[in-house]
This record gives C-alpha cells, sequence and structure tokens, in this order.
C-alpha cells in the first residue's frame, strides 16, 4: 500500500482517537466500547470506497506487542503507589499467578466441554483459549472507582493484579502454545516448565537490573526533556532486551523496570524544583503516549473485526462468556482466601471481592495474544472468535453496568 494511503490512514485514526473519546464520556460509555465500533465503521467505509487499509492480524499482532504493550505496561507500573503495592504485593501475586492459573484451566475446561468438539477444538487449543482469555484490563473500571471516589485499596487491588496479571498470562499463553503445537513424541513437559521459569524469573532479572540502571542515568541526566527522552528509551530499551537479546519476556523486562525507575527515582538527592518539574513531565509524557497506544489498540481492533466471527462463531462466544465470568468467581475468591493468610496480609472487605470479579475486563492483551495465534494452530479462527466476543461482551456490558454495581456496593457500605 502506498505510503500517503498509510498516513492518511493513520490521521483519520488519530482524529477519532481525540472524538471519539468526548463522545463515549456524553453517552457515559467507555472510552474503549465506542473506539471499537469506529475502527469497525471506518474501516468498513474504506473499504466500501476500495480503500486497503493494510491492516491484517499479522501486522497487527506485531505493531501491539513491540510498540504499544510496552510503553502500556510501562506507564501503569510507573505510577503504581508503591507504598500500597507493598502492602498488597502477596495478595496481588496471588490473585496474578495461583488464581490466574486457575482461572485458566477452569475457563479452557468449560470452554472444551462447552464447545463438545474434540477434533476442531482439541483440548490443547482449550487452554490456549483459557491463557489469553485471563488478561485482565481494568482501566475503564479504575476510572470509574476514581470518579466515584471509591477506596484506594480497591483500585490499586485491581490495578496491581492486572499489572501482574498480564505478564503472567503472556508467559503462561507461550507455554500452553508450545503444548498445542508440539507433537506428542518431541513435547517435553520438564523443558517447558523450565521454560516458563527462564521467561517469567529472566525477564524480571533483566528489568530490574535495567530500572536500577535506568534510574542511576536519570539522576545524572539533565532535567526537562533530556530525561523524559531516557525515560522512553527504558521503556522499550528494556523489553527490547529482554525479548530480542536475551530471549526472555520481554513484557516482564519493563514491567519490573517500570516498577524500579517509578520506586527508586522519588528518592534521588535533587528535590529542586526542577526536578520535580522534570518528574512531573515524565509522568505527563508517558501518559500521554500510553493514552494514545491504548486508544488505537482500541481502533485497530475494531478495524480487524469481521461479521463472520459473529454469526458464525457466536455461540462459541457465549460458551466462553459464561466459562471465563464462572473461573472468574472461583478463582478471585480461592485467591482472596489464600492472600489473606500470607504473613502480614490484612483482611480484604466482603464487599471489594464482586467488584474485583466483575471490574476484570478483557482488553489489549487478550486482543493481542488473540491475533499473534499461528494458523497452525488448530481452531485458531475459533479462538481469535472468541477473544473478540468476550472482549466485546467486557466494554459493552460489564463496563457500563460497572458504575452501577460500584455505586450500589459502595452506598451499602457506608
Amino acid at each position: 500500500m502506498p505510503i500517503d494511503t498509510i498516513v492518511f490512514f493513520i490521521l483519520i485514526l488519530l482524529a477519532a482517537s481525540i472524538v471519539m473519546p468526548p463522545l463515549a464520556d456524553k453517552l457515559r460509555l467507555p472510552a474503549s466500547s465506542v473506539l471499537v465500533l469506529a475502527g469497525f465503521v471506518i474501516s468498513e467505509l474504506l473499504v466500501s470506497q476500495g480503500i486497503d487499509t493494510g491492516i491484517r492480524a499479522s501486522n497487527f499482532q506485531s505493531l501491539i506487542v513491540f510498540v504499544f504493550l510496552p510503553i502500556l505496561i510501562f506507564d501503569s507500573a510507573f505510577r503504581i503507589d508503591s507504598s500500597l503495592l507493598k502492602q498488597n504485593l502477596g495478595l496481588m501475586l496471588v490473585l496474578a499467578v495461583i488464581a490466574m492459573v486457575l482461572s485458566a484451566l477452569l475457563t479452557a475446561t468449560g470452554i472444551y466441554f462447552g464447545i463438545n468438539h474434540p477434533t476442531g477444538f482439541p483440548w490443547a487449543t482449550a487452554l490456549v483459549t483459557g491463557a489469553l482469555l485471563v488478561a485482565t484490563d481494568p482501566v475503564a473500571v479504575v476510572a470509574q472507582l476514581k470518579a466515584l471516589k471509591a477506596p484506594h485499596r480497591l483500585e490499586i487491588l485491581l490495578e496491581g493484579e492486572s499489572l501482574f496479571n498480564d505478564a503472567t498470562a503472556i508467559v503462561l499463553f507461550s507455554l500452553f502454545l508450545m503444548l498445542a503445537l508440539a507433537t506428542e513424541n518431541t513435547f517435553d513437559p520438564v523443558f517447558a516448565l523450565s521454560e516458563f521459569a527462564k521467561l517469567f524469573l529472566g525477564g524480571a532479572l533483566t528489568g530490574a537490573i535495567a530500572g536500577v540502571v535506568g534510574t542511576l542515568l536519570l539522576r545524572i541526566t539533565r532535567p526537562g526533556n533530556p530525561s523524559v527522552m531516557l525515560t522512553v528509551l527504558i521503556a522499550y530499551g528494556s523489553f527490547y532486551c529482554g525479548e530480542h537479546l536475551l530471549h526472555v519476556s520481554g513484557i516482564m523486562s519493563t514491567l519490573l523496570a517500570g516498577l524500579t525507575v517509578g520506586h527508586m527515582d522519588p528518592r534521588q538527592p535533587d528535590t529542586s524544583e526542577k526536578a520535580r518539574q522534570s518528574r512531573e513531565q515524565q509522568r505527563h509524557t508517558l501518559g500521554l503516549l500510553s493514552e494514545l497506544a491504548n486508544n488505537f489498540v482500541f481502533l485497530l481492533m475494531g478495524v480487524t473485526i469481521t461479521v463472520a466471527m459473529f454469526t458464525e462463531r457466536w455461540l462459541a462466544m457465549l460458551i466462553a462468556i459464561a466459562a471465563t465470568l464462572a473461573a472468574r468467581v472461583v478463582s478471585v475468591y480461592i485467591g482472596i482466601w489464600l492472600g489473606e493468610r500470607l504473613p502480614g496480609s490484612t483482611r480484604v472487605p466482603g464487599t471489594y471481592k464482586p467488584l474485583i470479579i466483575w471490574g476484570g475486563l478483557r482488553g489489549v492483551v487478550t486482543i493481542a495474544l488473540a491475533l499473534s495465534l499461528p494458523t497452525s494452530l488448530e481452531g485458531w479462527w475459533t479462538v481469535q472468535a472468541i477473544a473478540f466476543g468476550v472482549v466485546i461482551f467486557s466494554l459493552w456490558f460489564q463496563a457500563p453496568t460497572n458504575q452501577f454495581l460500584v455505586k450500589r456496593v459502595l452506598s451499602d457500605s457506608t
């Protein structure tokens, strides 16, 4: 496709990302819901005029994973409240690792027996589906909680769970995909588990080192634009070093780098007004890039959606939605029960549990993983359709109704 057509299409998406969020506010809908619809309408209009958008599942996945996800993950980690993160870290890790693995297995089981087609949708494919559906994206819900002045701890639990959940889900997805693509004679469970540990722990170590080095460099870098550019470099550099140079999880690397820089940099000895302004400039720039990336992801999701997915795989979508919600209920209650029994953990109010369950929306990571599926995976198109259906349900039903649930639960607890 000519470069001028690509630029024209990007300008249209950029304009939509500016116009749609205010429209969503007036409609009292999450911006992501309206952005997906706008992307679909824009794509259909352009195609009807004979214009090829150039967006395909293959290049969409690369765009999300290598351009958008690193800045989204880094920004979330960079901003999270360090003190509340420490207080709730054990509970978050239980929810994001133990409960998430349980949720993936329960979701896979429900989908496998619900579809009941072992030749067209085998158990290995069900496991892959379960893994990509457990990654949560509570951006819209957290915004609602802030607007309603909900307890800050509830926000931290949702944000923290999602932050670690995304990285864990990506590694688990890679493990199950390896299982699905391997033949019975070549798959080695011990090797797969060692790969899981290498990706997860290796990515965490790489990110922590990148974060420490980046923080030291920030302390000697001139405040202002240079420090802002260095912060963006740390976000993408940590991902590149982990994913391409060391062959570990780039998302885990970016996550730990963001946590390290966000936690260590405020302790720098330079407390001048200029240094504080530089810190605010970093937060502002990361927030702008993160918002732009988030808007583009949902617009591009709308571009890649096809009507056939909903006409031919609607039953599979409904089965997956039911399985995902049921697994979420079980895993959250078990995860919180286990987390509360860790040394130093504090009790989670009972009113938080339904909000954590219903606030576990599916979004960016689920989309990226679904579009990264190789066509050699048996039932890959069904998995993509399921993922889109679950995300659409999250955006158009869960997110809007969550506002009423939050108001009801918080009013009953006061």
